[in-house]
């Protein structure tokens, strides 16, 4: 990213009287942070740190309006009044801080999930969900009307706990999409059939909040873009559906996102995808209405992708959640020319969607204080009461985030790193295919730490010895991990190493360049993350030809989490690479490899000219036990204690930085 001034970005702009400092939303995700309902500290911290780092506008994670929306672990409380002093907290925060607080209303319809609501999902026609297998229930007309009054009591409750505003969900196929959409809506009374008809209930909801809440309360409307799916609704039939909604002035703002259950991946787009995917319909949309403002979202990581955005006429806002989560403070340093400062997203919603797709509060893998900006104090540093000498052993994403931690809370602060560049295993995964966000993040680093004047020394080894001569303080160990040559298979206990004679090469040694595959590679993925799956596509685009074994049932199957699982199979199989699912390998002798089905126990022989492992690494830590012996006051993190993802290693960086 350059410094630059972003004219247009920071022009601010009004909303039903409000005036919003710069055209920055942080838009609705679900967080879900809640605790029996609740909104905690935990969600005063996260939304805080937005405010304070210059969002104009932030729009608190849904409420379910009715029992029957309720989809996760960590809703808020639907159709309770107790919710009300609690939100009171959230909103004096964010408005304290000079952003605008509105709060997203939503009800999944046919999509619902039983698992957290024990309630049958309500839809227009009762059709099955694309969340999992269950079947929806087909609404009465007294049940339509007993939602839409969800809707504004909903509504009522946002608007006494001082929120600015609602955004009225009717996204990604929810139950407002549904009674739109034809496919979906199947219905022959006066909520189905006509335009007119189908689109009552989205109608009827933004009216009545209007009416019960005042005309100086914001109504905002969420909708998406899913061209790739013939029965969603095209861009034309729904910008005459908002152009329906604008044209009675019942709502202030639309969003724009991308994806749907239909199509789950797009709703979060990761690096698979092009950036500015909510730009497309935001620019229609923008054509067709008189009144209401377009919020461009999905994908829109950056302030120059925002710019560009705003810049096109494409929309008057743009929402930037996952670059928010990121760098809490991305709107202010873009707005003082500082944008190379931005931590960058990488797009690869491990820690994000990946934790909320388990049900846990989401976080994020390069700034582990999302989330717990409550007990951390932010995503910034108070000065340490007494500057230390530190030395930091291990360039790696744990020792990088540890001596930026540090260096920011006054210490000072060497790094010594053994190779002759910063990022350890770490920047290798950059080398994948699509992933070169991670090789940016490391030149963050590099310019972070030369600025808190952090000395780096390149091409050196630490023993015990030097730390006793030169006399630190403090020392942190963050010495990674070692590939495990033996290729142990977990299906396969019985084996310390695979047997057989045949060289094996590591997924480190291949994407380093130390070895170089021969033309058939057999990659045996033991771990179904990007360790394997990344350095296959690699070697496929470099025109190996690559098969996977895998003891999982996809390939893929770690990935799964992170809603990127889909894309890059699809993307392994237009290159060609075959998938052996459910399999382990018995024997391999450097021509061939003998495959075991884990199902039916029967075997195949499959030629190849070099075997690559992708597997766990062990904690590689010369360091701790001699330390430990002297006396030396010490910290272990990151893979040199357990070899982990990337996430568990900033956030040990960044826990060490604080601690000491």
């Amino acid at each position: 990213m350059s410094d630059r001034n972003f004219k247009r970005l920071f022009t601010p702009v009004s909303l039903r009287g409000k005036t919003l400092r710069n055209r920055i939303v942080f838009g609705a995700h679900t967080a879900n942070m809640a605790v029996e309902g609740l909104p905690t500290e935990r969600h005063v911290g996260y939304y805080t740190e937005r405010a304070i780092g210059g969002a104009a506008m932030i729009v608190v994670e849904p409420m379910p309006v009715h029992a029957a929306a309720v989809l996760t672990r960590g809703n808020f409380l639907h159709s309770d009044d107790r919710v009300i002093p609690h939100f009171r907290r959230v909103t004096d925060a964010i408005k304290g801080n000079g952003a605008v607080a509105i709060q997203q209303l939503y009800h999944v319809g046919q999509h619902a999930d039983a698992d957290n609501s024990f309630h049958a999902g309500w839809s227009p026609s009762g059709l099955p969900s694309y969340h999992d297998s269950d079947g929806s229930h087909r609404m009465s007309e007294s049940q339509i009307e007993e939602t839409i009054d969800g809707f504004v009591q909903a509504a009522r409750r946002c608007h006494e706990a001082g929120f600015d505003g609602v955004e009225v969900w009717a996204a990604y196929h929810s139950m407002l999409d549904q009674f739109w959409t034809p496919w979906s809506n199947r219905r022959d009374d006066r909520w189905g059939g006509s335009l007119e008809n189908r689109t009552r209930m989205s109608r009827e909801v933004m009216t009545r909040i209007r009416r019960e809440c005042g005309d100086d309360f914001i109504v905002g409307l969420a909708v998406n873009d899913e061209p790739q799916v013939d029965v969603a609704l095209k861009r034309d039939s729904l910008a005459e559906i908002v152009e329906l909604h604008d044209r009675d002035a019942i709502m202030d703002y639309v969003t724009c996102g991308s994806g749907s259950y239909f199509d789950f991946y797009k709703i979060m787009p990761t690096f698979m995808y092009p950036e500015k995917l909510g730009a497309d319909l935001s620019s229609v949309l923008k054509s067709h209405v008189r009144h209401a403002l377009i919020t461009a979202e999905s994908h829109i990581r950056t302030p120059e992708n925002a710019e560009a955005v705003l810049s096109e006429g494409s929309a008057d806002l743009v929402s930037i959640v996952r670059g928010q989560i990121a760098d809490p403070h991305l709107a202010n340093k873009a707005a003082a020319g500082r944008a190379n400062d931005i931590r960058g997203c990488l797009s690869c919603n491990q820690m994000c969607w990946g934790r909320r797709s388990r049900d846990y509060w989401i976080s994020c893998v390069i700034n582990p204080s999302a989330g717990r900006e409550w007990e951390w104090g932010g995503d910034r540093f108070t000065p340490a009461e007494k500057p230390k000498r530190i030395l930091v052993v291990g360039g790696g994403p744990a020792g990088m985030e540890a001596a930026r931690g540090s260096a920011e809370r006054g210490h000072r602060v060497t790094l010594a790193e053994a190779s002759d560049r910063l990022g350890g295993q770490f920047r290798l995964a950059g080398l994948q295919p699509r992933r070169a966000q991670i090789l940016d993040l490391i030149e963050w680093y590099e310019r972070q730490l030369n600025q808190l004047q952090v000395e780096v020394r390149y091409g050196t080894y630490v023993e015990a010895a030097d730390i006793v001569s030169e006399g630190y303080d403090h020392i942190i160990i963050a010495t990674g991990s070692l590939p495990n040559e033996g290729a142990f298979q977990r299906a396969l206990p019985q084996f310390e190493r695979l047997p057989g004679n045949g060289p094996l090469i590591s997924a480190e040694a291949v994407m380093a360049r130390e070895e170089r595959p021969g033309q058939r590679v057999l990659i045996l993925d033991d771990g179904g993350n990007w360790k394997g799956c990344g350095t296959a596509w690699k070697l496929a685009e470099d025109e190996h030809d690559v098969t996977i074994v895998t003891p999982d049932a996809l390939v893929g199957k770690e990935l799964q989490r992170m809603a990127v699982d889909q894309p890059l199979r699809a993307a392994l199989a237009r290159l060609g690479v075959r998938f052996q699912t459910e399999s382990a390998v018995t024997f391999w002798d450097g021509r061939s490899a003998l495959i075991v089905s884990l199902l039916d126990g029967s075997e195949r022989q499959i030629e190849a000219d070099s075997l690559v492992f992708a597997g766990t690494n062990f904690a590689h830590d010369p360091l701790s036990s001699d330390l430990e012996k002297l006396g030396i006051p010490f910290s272990a993190i990151g893979d040199c204690t357990a070899s982990r993802q990337a996430a568990f290693a900033f956030h040990d960086g960044r826990k060490a930085a604080l601690l000491i």
